[in-house]
């Protein structure tokens, strides 16, 4: 019979998380279910996201509850035939998590190999995450302003299959050093080179988000042949206008409700925004030299509240491929300024979706990557 009862665990969006919290069952106990219907919304540091159902079936138990935080891959519901006994329920729930319990115990401290790193490149300390192995031409991740590695946590692992894929914090984000230098698209391009000599890579593909997209084209005229491709997502200098009202908010909120209102504007969906990536957003503003640097990048790229960096003709003239990823409702550099480029540049636009493609549509935008790469490997 235990082969009729499926369990409904945490699930493991990145590699980074290891927890999260059951912000909000969709399907009441003894509704049935379909496999893919979405069932329960989880939150974590950086997104909620809704999680659908692995199997047909009824919602027998909603083992926890909402507002629950559990570690990934604990049981937090049970579907089952409507003919399974109650009692097989509960003897499979009791089993399950005293299971769980000995092998998370028995796992804890083991998987430190897929944490990120720090490590030095001229002279900032850099956090990189570097994972994947294979043939095929590496993979190098630009966060955007204000953000960090994490905001890659659902395309990470998914586009690390046969190439290395590394993503790291930009100076004055995550958990690098907070020296921004003057701050410029030129000084992240500069140390994003130095990354790429620290690990001898000579030539790789760069996926550049918002204000990373920005520094990967600057880094693709700066250094043309160690790009093999460029996929950018709403990637910043394509046009003047830039949502300052999130830039200015971003800097100044020191409350969770206020802050929580100014990322509102990353996504169509606000209900993706919850309180832990506003938290944990919080945290990162909190260290020392994180709000004097996000100023000094603040004042050099978006002087008078424009962005200052023009690259439509970096991008007309890029001697590598180029895909262009941009959500229609993308409230903070508006997809409009994906307009009038030369025909050669693939773009993907997506409805009903914000500034954060990479995470409001994850498999979307993986699907449209992996299939990039692996057209124009050398």
């Amino acid at each position: 019979m235990a082969s009729e009862i499926t369990p409904i665990t945490m699930p493991k969006f990145g590699l980074a998380m290891t927890e999260g919290k059951v912000a909000g069952w969709m399907i009441a106990p003894g509704k049935p279910v379909k496999a893919g219907d979405e069932l329960v919304d989880i939150e974590t540091s950086k997104i909620t996201n809704a999680f659908e159902s692995p199997a047909s079936g009824i919602l027998r138990r909603q083992v926890a509850p909402n507002g629950e935080t559990l570690p990934v891959g604990a049981l937090i519901g049970v579907v089952a035939d409507a003919s399974v006994p109650d009692a097989e329920i509960d003897e499979f729930i009791t089993r399950f998590q005293a299971e769980f319990a000995e092998s998370n115990a028995s796992a804890k401290g083991e998987e430190t190999a897929v944490e990120p790193t720090l490590v030095t490149v001229g002279t900032h300390t850099l956090r990189v995450h570097d994972l994947g192995m294979g043939n095929a031409t590496p993979l190098v991740l630009i966060h955007g302003f204000g953000g960090d590695l994490k905001n890659w946590m659902l395309n990470h692992a998914a586009l690390a299959h046969g190439r290395r894929v590394i993503a790291f914090d930009l100076p004055g984000h995550g958990g690098s050093s907070k020296d921004v230098g003057p701050g410029t698209l030129a000084f992240f391009a500069d140390v994003t080179a130095q990354l790429l000599e620290h690990f001898d890579l000579p030539k790789v593909h760069v996926m550049g988000h918002s204000l990373g997209g920005g520094i990967a084209l600057t880094l693709a005229q700066a250094a043309p042949q160690r790009v093999a491709s460029l996929c950018l997502l709403a990637p910043a200098g394509l046009g003047p206008q830039v949502n300052m009202a999130f830039i200015n908010g971003f800097i100044e909120a020191d409350r969770t409700r206020a802050l929580q209102d100014v990322l509102k504007f990353l996504v169509h969906d606000k209900s993706l925004i919850g309180r832990r990536m506003t938290d944990d957003v919080l945290r990162y503003k909190r260290l020392d030299g994180a709000q004097a640097a996000l100023q000094t990048v603040a004042a050099a790229c978006f002087p008078d509240g424009r962005q200052v960096d023009d690259l439509r003709p970096v991008l007309d003239a890029a001697p590598c491929p180029v895909t262009l990823l941009w959500g229609e409702e993308d409230e903070i550099l508006p997809v409009t300024q994906a307009d009038g480029l030369s025909a050669s540049i693939a773009r993907h636009v997506f409805s009903a979706i914000g500034h954060m493609p990479q995470l409001e549509c994850a498999s979307d935008v993986n699907g449209i990557v992996e299939t990039f790469l692996t057209q124009h490997e050398h």
